[in-house]
């Protein structure tokens, strides 16, 4: 396990209506174990070396604590904007759950975008959490199928553990929902796919559903990935670079259509897919006691 010294640890986001409402991103954790071909966080411009390796960041509690203190204004920080915050080595160092014992003392609310099923361990602490604070979180989930998942995701979480995980947690009253991205071109981009992906969400009690039908691409990430996918997918990695040359957002070429059918389920199924109608529904699971006046 590789050690890191870190001198700060929460990060301004400019756009808090652009991503759940987030205004503050922490990362506890440096790479990521989970070994998704199409990790983004894998490019050059993030100077990660290594980024299969989990690093921990061994002074990360006491920064988070003095940066939570100084912040007059409470708000929602976003958990693992680069790395899973529940990586496998969460379970025996509980960075996460202390940091998460942090934000509950100092009235901080939450959103976690996860692959990983240890969140069930912290629900205690997120349901605190929810008596001051909007609390959500998101399991990303990218195909249907779980031997297909284990081909682009191989060390994450089985797609149908992250479902039951995510059922688990709607059932105690959390905002939960999906991410649902990158669908890989040529790959993930069927109807099939993701009407499947929404009718599983629906059936676990998911209250919305981010997409993007696509990928991004750029330098470091990209030739991993192409790679990956012509060991993976004979061929796939010519035809990606015959099909998007070098562009960063790399778009499915049945991403319209895809979104018609996707948007017209949503509706049916009575599944949040806007950013700022899902702001707003975590904003009203916020568990307001009444102070009693004896």
């Amino acid at each position: 396990m590789k050690y890191l010294q870190v001198k700060t640890m929460l990060s301004r986001v400019k756009d808090c209506n652009h991503w759940f409402g987030v205004q503050y991103n922490l990362n506890l954790y440096r790479g990521c174990s989970h070994g998704c071909i199409y990790c983004d966080s894998r490019s050059d411009c993030y100077r990660v070396d290594n980024f299969d390796q989990t690093a921990v960041k061994k002074n990360a509690l006491n920064i988070l604590e003095k940066e939570l203190r100084s912040k007059r204004k409470k708000s929602i920080i976003g958990l693992g904007a680069m790395s899973d915050s529940y990586n496998p080595c969460e379970s025996r160092l509980k960075l996460t759950r202390n940091a998460l014992e942090l934000m509950n003392k100092y009235k901080f609310g939450v959103h976690i975008p996860t692959k990983g099923i240890l969140i069930s361990r912290d629900c205690d602490i997120l349901l605190e959490m929810l008596k001051h604070s909007p609390v959500s979180a998101a399991f990303t989930i990218t195909v249907i199928d779980d031997v297909l998942s284990s081909k682009i995701e191989p060390s994450a979480p089985a797609v149908s553990r992250r479902l039951d995980t995510l059922k688990c947690l709607a059932n105690k009253g959390f905002y939960v929902g999906i991410l649902m991205m990158p669908i890989l071109p040529f790959i993930g981009d069927t109807e099939e796919n993701i009407v499947s992906i929404i009718h599983a969400a629906a059936e676990r009690g998911a209250s919305f559903i981010y997409p993007w039908f696509g990928i991004t691409m750029r330098s470091g990430q990209r030739e991993y990935f192409l790679k990956k996918l012509e060991e993976l997918f004979s061929g796939m990695g010519e035809k990606y670079q015959s099909f998007f040359g070098h562009a960063y957002h790399c778009n499915s070429p049945n991403s319209k259509y895809l979104w018609k059918v996707f948007r017209n389920e949503c509706v049916r199924l009575g599944i949040i897919y806007k950013m700022a109608e899902i702001i707003k529904g975590a904003e009203k699971r916020v568990i307001h006691r009444q102070l009693s006046l004896f």
